[in-house]
């Protein structure tokens, strides 16, 4: 019998990268504790079922999303579930949230048909509907960042601000060789891995695991995004990768600059008055996993980004 060898690299592409699962000992490590109001804000989130073709979405609202406070829609990265991302949420305290066990994931599990960015956004944006949410902040991680991304570009009415954690828009914006070692990935890579135990704990068809890595390893095939229409988008964007991502830091910055950052005349001025349209984080010593590695990090660079806050001046300059 042949042995099969775990390949980290292609396990790392495989997560679309990123192969966390709720509870990882990477997650325990990193995450900040939760204060109390946050663990009783989780302990009263409110479980909800929209009914899609073959199945449903399930999502989880957190707080009162008719308070007047711009709720936050998450999106999780693929192989995740709206638990792994507790470390972050159980951090924003002061607003609504809705997260998103999204299609092939958790507690929606596998749906028919493939699993594409534009299907993830129409489901998002579904799920806003259902909630009775006109307009959300929305965050992304990885696979959530592109379904983020394309949500603000398929239903630009929905999203007020955009935070993208580790997204490209084509396929030229990951290293070299990533679509490669994409199209290798096996549901065996992950025998035993966190990341099949959490689908098989919360999947409604535990067995579809490896349905869901077979539509997930292809999901990047052919991207390609038009520049012209992320240009015109309107949500004010945040961008945010790690220098050592799998997206390339050079696609950040072209991202970035198409979102209306780099302005030279705003850039000239020793401070800045008011919000800018693009933000841009390279986190230092990062892997993509790592991005989601520090959620107390997130958290305080993200909650200023959705309030429109610009940096404090320096008191020693003025």
């Amino acid at each position: 019998m042949t042995r099969l060898s775990f390949n980290p690299f292609a396990a790392l592409a495989a997560a679309s990268v990123l192969a966390m699962a709720a509870g990882s000992p990477a997650v325990a490590q990193t995450s900040a504790p939760a204060e109390p109001a946050a663990a009783s804000s989780a302990a009263q989130a409110d479980e909800r079922s929209l009914a899609v073709e073959g199945g449903a979405i399930r999502y989880f609202v957190h707080g009162d999303p008719a308070s007047g406070k711009t709720p936050v829609l998450v999106l999780h990265g693929a192989f995740m579930s709206s638990d792994a991302m507790k470390p972050l949420t159980d951090l924003i305290t002061d607003r609504p949230l809705i997260v998103v066990d999204q299609r092939g994931h958790a507690r929606t599990g596998d749906l028919p048909g493939p699993i594409t960015y534009e299907a993830l956004a129409d489901d998002a944006a579904a799920v806003l509907a259902d909630a009775g949410v006109a307009k959300a902040d929305v965050f992304g991680y990885s696979m959530g960042a592109g379904a983020a991304l394309q949500l603000a570009l398929r239903h630009p009415e929905r999203v007020d601000h955009l935070v993208v954690a580790s997204v490209s828009f084509n396929e030229e914006g990951n290293l070299p060789g990533f679509a490669q070692m994409m199209e290798g990935i096996t549901p065996e890579v992950f025998a035993g891995s966190a990341m099949e135990r959490e689908f098989r704990r919360l999947a409604p068809d535990p067995a579809a695991f490896a349905s869901v890595v077979n539509k997930i390893k292809v999901m990047d095939a052919g991207q390609d995004w038009s520049t012209e229409r992320i240009a015109a988008m309107t949500a004010p964007t945040f961008i945010i990768i790690g220098d050592h991502d799998i997206v390339r830091p050079e696609h950040a910055v072209e991202l970035y600059r198409l979102r209306g950052g780099g302005d030279p005349a705003r850039a000239s001025q020793p401070f800045l008055t008011e919000a800018p349209p693009a933000r841009l984080a390279i986190l230092p010593g990062s892997s993509h996993i790592d991005v989601f590695g520090d959620p107390a990090l997130l958290a305080a660079m993200i909650l200023p980004f959705l309030d429109d806050e610009t940096r404090p001046v320096p008191p020693a300059f003025f």
